[in-house]
This record gives structure tokens, C-alpha cells and sequence, in this order.
């Protein structure tokens, strides 16, 4: 037993290079939400059958904290019937979350941040979908999950197509 105790005091002699990045979410929170109820505004009524479409946007910043990042998912879903073409509700929702990382090197630090950062928040934000489309009077909407590996790869080819055509990147 001593000798135990004795191996778990001593001081790692690792570098911190030889661990594995780590990730720490620290707090998050909506930044922004907008849920436009269309068809209540327009008192349409009936069974209508939804058309999904969602656009997925992302980004990311460093705070004024080392090693501290704010990554941001900007959803925009919007529900059109697919009879009549109308539009039924319009969510707009940025969900923000505070990282902490450590080891990670800084060739990775970007798809680090797009790509396992959101995959960390993605289910909360999932949830609060769920829960505005319900309560703004529909079946919640529970969101397919996303792949964002194939989302920051489509940004990079685009970004790789903008550059060759020679037009500005945004």
C-alpha cells in the first residue's frame, strides 16, 4: 500500500506535448433565437404536410483568455407546406459554446473548433428545436445529426473553387 501512494505522488515527467488535446466545455448559451410562426400569422389551418429545409452555418473566435474559443452553430430552418408552397414557421437560433483547449497543435486548432466543438454542443441545440417547434404549435422537430467532418471538408472545397476562380472568400 505504501508503495502505492508513493508512485501517485510523484510529479508526471510527461511534456504536455506527449498528452492528448483536451477539450473542456465551459458554459452555453443561446445568442440569438428568432421563431416566426408563419401559418398561425396567417391562420392557416389543416393538415398541412411540412417541407424541412436547414441550412447550417458555423464559426468560431478566440477570447481574450488563452486557450478559450467561442464556437457558434447558426441554424436557419425553414417550413414550407408542400401543397400549397406556404410557409408555415422560420427558426433562426445561434447556439453558442465557451471551450477550453489545451494541446491541441495549431496546424489542427481549426477543425479542432468545426468540427468536435459543435459536435459536443450540437444535442443541446437539437433539443431547444424540439422544444420551440413544439411550443410554437407543431411536432417538435427532432434535427438529423449533423456531420460536421463533412461540413468543414464541403467548406474547404468551396473555399478551394472560390480561390481558383479567383473570387473574394466570405
Amino acid at each position: 500500500m505504501a508503495d502505492e501512494t508513493a508512485k501517485t505522488d510523484q510529479p508526471k515527467t510527461e511534456t504536455a506535448e506527449a498528452e492528448g488535446p483536451r477539450l473542456q466545455i465551459l458554459g452555453q448559451f443561446i445568442r440569438d433565437m428568432s421563431f416566426e410562426n408563419v401559418a398561425a400569422q396567417k391562420g392557416l389551418v389543416g393538415n398541412l404536410q411540412p417541407d424541412i429545409q436547414v441550412q447550417v452555418n458555423l464559426d468560431a473566435r478566440k477570447r481574450e483568455h488563452d486557450g478559450n474559443y467561442e464556437v457558434v452553430i447558426k441554424l436557419n430552418i425553414e417550413s414550407k407546406s408542400k401543397e400549397a408552397d406556404e410557409v408555415l414557421f422560420i427558426l433562426e437560433i445561434e447556439y453558442a459554446g465557451l471551450f477550453a483547449l489545451e494541446n491541441v497543435p495549431e496546424d489542427q486548432l481549426h477543425p479542432f473548433l468545426l468540427i468536435e466543438c459543435p459536435r459536443m454542443t450540437f444535442p443541446y441545440l437539437r433539443r431547444i428545436v424540439s422544444d420551440v417547434t413544439r411550443d410554437g404549435g407543431y411536432p417538435p422537430l427532432n434535427l438529423e445529426n449533423i456531420d460536421f467532418l463533412m461540413l468543414y471538408r464541403q467548406e474547404l472545397a468551396r473555399r478551394a473553387e472560390a480561390e481558383k476562380a479567383g473570387q473574394p472568400i466570405s
